[in-house]
């Protein structure tokens, strides 16, 4: 074995979890299955059931047709999941935690502005998660179990799973999922079993239900990645939760939708509906423990993003911290009076979703510095907040002051555009046209005659430093480093011509490529000493 080899292996105390901080190197040991059970458990939601609602009777226009609902949910759904598995794949490609993949973004010290309103809306989701379990539980039970036992005894649980997420992850793929599944499929079938009424029925309104279902989709971008840089690869990361997610989320809303149809639309007898079905109160039962993922993914996603904050903290405290918290939140304050804050928060991603895949494509990964001195980016923000403002102007909101502002600077472009715009459709693509020239002038392409060829300075034989011990690497995130203007390489390889490339790979023209040329299938990629060293991405000149 050699020294790094030996010193990989010591930093290293359990490679099937997550480390306690964000200065050791990450297992990336996620395969496909656990992928499509983990995505497909966190799309299907009790607040979805009653949260069809949106989809079939937005606000301000005539309720939809239940054909066009249905239509509106499957259409949203695809959109929100495929941008949610786009960021997944970027997730895997990094091998950063969402907060710390947006550095390469925003800058290090920028990066604080998502981040802080990321912990925001986990904490106040993973309380509003503990009050449905809490709700489903007393309607499984006749009340049988006191709402404060309920919101106790889940909030434990999610914080012990917060504390081994791997291990929770690889529970709810063998366990979990498959108990979903069944319990899905019997609130299906009987629900078909009654008649149905008419598909028919107005469209008027059917981007603002696909954009509900779109936003309730794209709301978990900002937690996504924390979860697929553990995937062995990106493209598993990417169908895993393109085909979990939007399989679990539609089938999630067209139970609801159905269940709407049969209880005159009245979000607060779904509960009651499912609990008088044959074998109802069974596969409902199942839904109400299987609640406990979401909150589990919020409170660990909160200690996460604390850490691109502070990389050193222990996420383990963290998480039992965090758990703390929300349990607090839960029993103290009446969440649902904040929902149009979290909502709020929750747009903000929409547009942020947009900057990041477009600045991504049109950088090709180049120059995407998640290091804790990565330059801040204020084009980035700039596109950004514009999204933010497309957003607002189309869909207000509903909380006080803010919403009113908006309502009267939109007034004008809402007459003129009627129902047939989407807030968060317009929005993603007005900030990804925006990032993408934007992106581009900060990483230019490289040219033809150099890109794909070996390193004209690049020898056989030529001197090269031994990698850095993971935790000592300049990010403080192993295998993310950054650009010094020195000439170091940080994971083996050296140029004595003043300029290096991270991963082994590097333009002459003084541009790096950190994560965008190489293939992440286990923790952590190495470069050996060898003169024949073939790493993805780099051809040695003969």
């Amino acid at each position: 074995m050699t020294m790094a080899g030996g010193l990989r292996e010591s930093q290293r105390t359990d490679l099937d979890e997550v480390p306690r901080t964000l200065l050791e190197p990450a297992p990336a040991t996620l395969g496909l299955l656990d992928q499509l059970g983990f995505w497909g458990n966190l799309g299907m939601s009790l607040l979805g059931f009653g949260g069809a609602i949106a989809i079939l009777a937005p606000a301000g226009v005539e309720e939809l047709g239940l054909g066009a609902a249905m239509t509106a949910a499957a259409v949203g759904t695809l959109g929100g999941a495929a941008i949610l598995a786009a960021s997944l794949a970027l997730g895997a490609a990094s091998r950063a935690p969402a907060m710390v993949l947006l550095r390469g973004l925003f800058g290090a010290r920028a990066s604080a502005v998502p981040t802080v309103l990321n912990i925001a809306q986990c904490l106040g989701w993973g309380a509003f998660e503990l009050v449905v379990i809490a709700g489903g539980l007393h309607a499984l039970t006749a009340g049988a179990v006191p709402t404060p036992v309920a919101v106790v005894a889940a909030g434990v649980v999610s914080t012990l799973l917060a504390i081994r997420p791997l291990g929770a992850v690889r529970l709810l793929r063998r366990y979990v999922w498959t108990a979903m599944v069944a319990a899905t499929l019997v609130l299906a079938v009987d629900l078909l079993s009654h008649p149905l009424p008419p598909l028919d029925g107005s469209w008027r309104g059917f981007w603002l239900g696909a954009d509900a279902a779109l936003a309730v989709a794209v709301s978990w971008v900002p937690l996504g990645a924390d979860y697929s840089r553990h995937s062995v690869d990106a493209r598993t990361a990417f169908v895993g939760g393109l085909t979990g997610f939007s399989t679990a989320q539609l089938a999630c809303y067209l139970i609801g939708l159905l269940a709407l149809a049969q209880v005159a639309n009245d979000p607060d007898r779904v509960f009651d509906l499912f609990l008088s079905l044959p074998l109802g109160m069974l596969a409902f039962g199942v839904l109400v423990l299987r609640e406990v993922d979401q909150s589990f993914a919020n409170v660990y996603s909160t200690a996460v993003s604390l850490q691109n904050l502070r990389p050193g903290w222990d996420r383990r405290l963290l998480s039992a911290a965090v758990g703390m918290l929300v349990v607090a939140i839960a029993l103290a304050v009446d969440i649902g009076n904040f929902s149009g804050f979290l909502y709020l928060i929750g747009a903000a991603f929409v547009p942020l979703s947009g900057v990041l895949l477009a600045a991504w494509l049109a950088s090709r990964g180049r120059g995407w510095d998640t290091g804790d001195r990565a330059t801040t980016r204020p084009r980035m923000l700039l596109a950004w907040a514009c999204g933010i403002a497309v957003y607002q102007l189309i869909n207000p909101g509903t909380l006080p002051g803010w919403s009113d502002l908006w309502t009267w600077l939109g007034a004008g472009l809402r007459e003129a555009t009627g129902t047939w715009l989407s807030a968060s459709f317009a929005s993603f693509v007005a900030a990804a046209a925006l990032a993408y020239p934007l992106a581009r002038k900060l990483n230019p392409p490289i040219p033809p005659e150099i890109s794909g060829q070996a390193h004209p300075h690049r020898h056989p034989g030529e001197r090269r430093d031994p990698p850095h011990p993971a935790g000592n690497t300049p990010t403080g995130i192993p295998g993310q480093a950054r650009d010094d203007i020195g000439s170091r390489d940080d994971v083996g390889t050296r140029d004595d011509v003043g300029t290096r490339d991270d991963v082994g790979t590097r333009d002459d023209v003084g541009t790096r490529d950190d994560i965008g040329s190489r293939d992440d299938t286990g923790p952590e990629m190495t470069m050996t000493a060898s003169p024949d060293d073939s790493a993805s991405g780099r051809k040695e000149a003969g």
